[in-house]
């Protein structure tokens, strides 16, 4: 009888082992998943940049600074490592495809411009992609931070490596409130 729950016992922490095991894999392999989505719009936005300025480009003759600020945070965005440093440098690039826009607003050849409309349109679409891409990425790094950090099972992913994730999150100045003044 003792041979028995013994037998039983290592059987239950075999199964637990090979769930645990099982579960940190899948939220590691979707959470990767959900790095390539972000990456994929990203790198959809890199491409339309540069047709972008180009066209404001030949309107918009003095704006050279904004074209030099927003050709170096795309510069910076494409080259950065690390999940932080590709936020910061995402969000620094943001903020400056803010400013093209923002520009654009005083010349009205350029806010009729096809083109332009165009461009600007599937920049924003793929800004609202790049937002639900990061919302899904963030949602998995909750799953897989949780997974490995509650007892038990951190036991096993301390074992096999497991670190925490770090969140994609948005810069401290796109939190602020925007001031609306009339």
């Amino acid at each position: 009888m003792t041979l028995w729950i013994i037998i039983g016992i290592v059987v239950l922490i075999v199964l637990w082992l090979i769930v645990t095991y099982n579960g940190l894999v899948h939220l590691k392999n979707q959470t990767d998943e959900a790095w390539s989505d972000i990456d994929v719009q990203l790198k959809r936005r890199y491409d339309l940049i540069p047709n972008l300025v180009e066209t404001v480009k030949g309107i918009t003759k003095q704006e050279q600074t904004v074209f030099l600020q927003v050709t170096q945070a795309r510069s910076a965005a494409m080259g950065a490592q690390s999940i932080e440093d590709k936020a910061k440098a995402e969000n620094a690039l943001s903020s400056t495809l803010k400013s093209l826009f923002a520009v654009a607003e005083a010349y009205p050849d350029l806010k009729s411009s096809q083109n332009f409309l165009q461009l600007q349109g599937e920049i924003t679409d793929t800004e609202d992609k790049i937002e639900a891409a990061r919302r899904f990425y963030n949602a998995n790094v909750r799953d897989i931070n949780i997974k490995i950090e509650v007892f038990p099972t951190s036991l096993i992913a301390g074992m096999l490596g497991y670190v925490k994730r770090a969140f994609f999150e948005t810069a401290a100045s796109e939190k602020e409130p925007v001031k609306v003044q009339f």
